[in-house]
């Protein structure tokens, strides 16, 4: 398909003819309800069919379908999802597995129209399935495609990463909490509390009242019972007669001071844990991205970090199916939308509808490339120049980004500098 978006419609709908039966799919997590239509959205089957997601539900749902083809003459089949949370995966694989087309419908289009066929705002799951069909016969889905077992293995693996990543934070917050309240002048000596020797002491001395009767020398002697192999020196001498004087002074909460110990104790044993499992899984993805060979040509970007490169192949799949960097803006959210009206002329946004994940590290690639490659560097300062907001030049250069990584896919290149001529890969 060309990317035209018009044109892309266009071919969509196109791709309905005469001989197709649609079949809409409301997905629920125990039972799916499936409504069926002609091409022209007209109703094939008295009433709805609820199938249960299980093997025997779905093989009920194509007996189903084939009575109403075999019923009415028609040839072809569509079958249109709404993905809701992660219900879809297994039917909609299992589906393409029997050789039938399947699409993916936004939940937003849905919802905007339910009210289509009976003037109404009510919703139920036959409506809902109804709707679904309705939308896909006039070109509002996009296709889906099971990527290789590589780029889901690197989706997996980034998910998890995420999830671990927000627990870690939560960790860090929640000790953060528990300084302020039972040792608020450890920060002043320990501004950075995840560094050695803060980790040390929080677990061999964590309360003022731990520290009150210990000297220097004892309390770098506990330093090096955690591990630390240089724990004294003129800077750790220093660091522990700090740490002292800070628990001599401290306005810490004293009065549940066993519980509070065992509770810094569980935290910090799990946020170890957090952080050798991170540790664990960014080891793995670099072991992925070696068997990807579209991801040896994307480092050639410098300054693209390895999480970077895998959030996108994660995300977006094989950068080999799209057609342009916009699809790739569309996928991340990252395309503009305006609102205007008459004399009115809304502000211009980000639409943020796509992958979050995606959206938030093109972001954060870009703020690394704007420090370290030295052609986004220069993009970033003209645009600066020109009066353009940092936010602004760094969105923009997203796009840029984008048109690249998809340039660079199609025609087999490797990134070179702006002033100089690419070689092929």
């Amino acid at each position: 398909m060309k990317f035209n978006r018009n044109e892309t419609t266009n071919q969509r709908i196109e791709r309905i003819t005469v001989q197709h039966v649609v079949v809409g799919i409301d997905i629920a997590k125990d039972m799916h309800a499936a409504q069926m239509t002609d091409f022209r959205g007209r109703s094939l089957t008295p009433r709805h069919l609820s199938f249960p997601n299980t093997l025997e539900g779905f093989e009920k749902l194509l007996r189903w379908v084939k009575e109403a083809q075999s019923k009415h003459r028609l040839t072809s089949l569509l079958i249109g999802l709404e993905p809701t949370g992660h219900y879809w995966f297994n039917l909609a694989n299992w589906l393409l597995q029997q050789g039938i087309e399947v699409v993916l419908v936004n939940p937003v289009t849905t919802h905007r129209n339910k009210e289509n066929r009976d003037n109404s705002p009510s919703k139920n799951d036959p409506k809902d399935a109804l709707v679904i069909a309705d939308v896909v016969s006039r070109g509002y889905y996009t296709d889906y495609v099971t990527q290789e077992a590589t780029f889901e293995r690197l989706k997996t693996l980034m998910s998890d990463r995420e999830y671990w990543v927000k627990q870690s934070i939560s960790l860090g917050n929640r000790i953060v909490r528990w300084i302020d309240l039972y040792f608020p002048e450890f920060r002043q000596v320990f501004p950075d509390w995840t560094v050695l020797r803060s980790l040390a002491s929080l677990h061999a001395c964590p309360l003022p009242c731990d520290l009150k009767r210990l000297s220097v020398d004892e309390v770098i002697k506990l330093w090096r019972k955690q591990g630390m192999k240089r724990a004294s020196g003129v800077s750790g001498r220093a660091k522990a007669g700090a740490l002292l004087a800070a628990a001599a002074r401290s306005i810490g909460d004293t009065r549940a001071t066993e519980e509070a110990r065992q509770d810094l104790y569980r935290l910090i044993q799990t946020y170890k844990q957090v952080t050798v499992m991170l540790g664990e899984i960014e080891e793995a993805l670099g072991r992925i991205l070696q068997e990807i060979p579209l991801a040896e040509q994307l480092r050639s970007i410098p300054g693209l970090g390895t999480m970077t490169l895998a959030a996108i192949l994660a995300s977006a799949g094989d950068l080999r199916l799209y057609a342009h960097g916009r699809q790739l803006l569309r996928r991340a959210g990252l395309n503009l939308a305006e609102c205007t009206s008459g004399k009115f002329k809304g502000q211009i946004k980000l639409s943020k509808r796509g992958d979050s994940m995606l959206r938030k590290h093109f972001y954060w690639g870009m703020l690394n490339l704007v420090r370290q490659n030295p052609d986004f560097k220069r993009w970033h300062t003209h645009n600066q120049e020109r009066g353009m907001k940092k936010q602004a030049s760094l969105f923009k250069l997203i796009g840029k980004l984008a048109r690249i990584l998809i340039g660079m896919v199609q025609r087999g290149e490797s990134y070179q500098s702006a002033s100089a001529a690419p070689v092929a890969a």
